[in-house]
């Protein structure tokens, strides 16, 4: 039988304030446990949550980057809520009136076609704390911090009909969030994780099967690994007579498998009420005027524009719009070049990123500026170094060794582009290897490789490759 594997996607990021939803409490990551959790975060007696506007205003920034409808009144609700990790027992959410409704996101496939990928809703919400197990033996411990952190989860339509569709979506949701600067995307602190929904049902028909729900993924490859792992379970439960569960399962990351963690509650099982501490949000049409004043070019805008006005491949554009970052060094170094954008975009693909990971560095940390990249590539334009001693420059300035023009002056590197000293080396190359010169004019042609590699290695690699070519053309093919 063929089956057709159905996928959504609850993600939660973590808004970028530095006071939590309801408290004036930290969000700050790395601080001692329970030190930044306040009498409101924990639901103490006399004590009332007040709504952190910056929230709804980070929301309303999503909302219209996705093209999705700003409810004008939304409300929160109590949801309630049976672990240690929330001691008031219940989580400040929204349900039936969330901020933001609808909306898309158009995810690249590998065929180089596109997908649009449904959002049912995007809600705010308080975070949880975290329960501790390494050090306390037979025990669990609590740490409150990230109670009442600010939440955005965004609920995904089951669109999505593959791990690779649903990794993809969610690169692309984390590139677009962190574009926004309403999440730092910070995966291994937990500002962006996900929970996958995932069922199976014959090719063909409508009815969805019986999901489980995938707990708290964090990284890329494990959502992919996880889902392509239940797929199969899920396929081989059902072929074998069984019946899938509605549950909720773990990533166990070390053995690559799922296991079980809890049945799954259905929405009647938290019982959600209206919040009776927090009045409705209104959303007045000036605050959505203003906020759409502060959105920045999106990833898919810039994109095409680079296509469109640097005449990148899509390849390339999309990989240098991956980040907000890379899009912004990549355009400062083209301004620089001198506009050399195919050449600046190779530079930054191949040993920019090259380099970063070699030493794991992000870019805010590069030794390299894109003003220092873009220098480098217009003395590649302008013929004073090869692109192959520009390489040498390249490392020399990741190294901290200075500028372009320092590097290049101080390792006299610049380009000999001086026809007559070119040709005598090409003539003494000639000379010391009569042997394949016999070989190349009895039609070995693969040998004018060898003869371009000892010119170039007598020049030091200084001489302009492609005289070079030229005049060894010239006297190799004389008779």
């Amino acid at each position: 039988m063929q089956w057709e594997t159905v996928i959504g996607l609850e993600i939660h990021v973590q808004l970028a304030t530095k006071s939590k939803i309801f408290s004036g409490a930290s969000t700050a990551y790395g601080a001692e446990p329970n030190r930044q959790a306040c009498p409101v975060d924990l639901g103490m007696p006399g004590v009332l949550p007040v709504l952190n506007a910056e929230v709804v205003r980070m929301a309303i920034k999503f909302g219209l980057a996705v093209g999705a409808h700003i409810a004008p009144r939304s409300v929160f609700a109590r949801k309630n809520y049976f672990y240690p990790d929330l001691p008031k027992g219940y989580q400040i959410s929204q349900y039936d009136l969330p901020l933001v409704e609808g909306g898309s996101l158009d995810i690249e496939l590998d065929d180089g076609g596109t997908k649009r990928i449904g959002i049912t809703r995007a809600h705010l919400e308080e975070d949880a704390g975290k329960s501790l197990h390494e050090d306390f033996h037979g025990m669990t411990g609590v740490d409150l911090n990230r109670a009442g952190t600010p939440l955005m989860e965004i609920v995904s339509e089951p669109d999505l009909r593959s791990p690779q569709e649903a990794a993809a979506y969610m690169k692309k949701l984390h590139a677009l969030v962190r574009y926004l600067e309403i999440c730092d995307g910070n995966m291994q602190e937990g500002s962006f994780r996900c929970d996958a929904n995932i069922s199976v049902r014959p090719r063909g028909q409508e009815e969805f099967g019986t999901r489980a729900e995938l707990k708290n993924l964090n990284s890329f490859r494990f959502v992919e690994r996880a889902l392509a792992y239940e797929v199969e379970r899920q396929i081989d439960v059902i072929e074998g007579g069984g019946e899938v569960v509605q549950e909720t399962r773990l990533f166990d990351v070390d053995k690559g498998v799922t296991r079980s963690m809890r049945t799954k509650e259905e929405a009647n099982d938290y019982r959600y009420f209206p919040e009776p501490d927090l009045l409705p949000v209104e959303v007045s049409e000036q605050l959505v005027a203003e906020v759409r004043e502060t959105l920045p070019e999106l990833p898919d805008e810039k994109r095409n524009r680079f296509i469109e006005e640097h005449g990148l491949p899509a390849y390339d554009a999309g990989v240098l719009t991956a980040t907000r970052e890379l899009a912004d060094f990549y355009e400062s170094a083209v301004t620089e070049s001198g506009g050399f954008a195919k050449r600046t975009a190779n530079w930054v693909m191949s040993e920019l990123l090259a380099y970063l990971n070699k030493d794991g560095l992000d870019l805010t940390e590069s030794p390299v500026t894109p003003e220092m990249l873009g220098r480098l590539v217009a003395r590649i334009e302008d013929e004073t170094v090869s692109g192959r001693v520009a390489k040498d420059v390249f490392e020399a300035m990741w190294a901290g060794e200075g500028e372009p023009d320092e590097v290049i002056e101080a390792k006299g590197l610049k380009q000999v582009t001086d026809s007559s000293a070119i040709e005598e080396m090409v003539d003494e190359v000639i000379a010391n290897n009569p042997k394949q010169l016999e070989q190349y004019r009895a039609g070995k042609d693969k040998l004018f490789g060898f003869f371009v590699g000892q010119v170039m290695k007598a020049s030091g690699g200084k001489a302009n490759p492609q005289q070079v070519n030229e005049l060894l053309k010239n006297k190799l093919d004389q008779s």
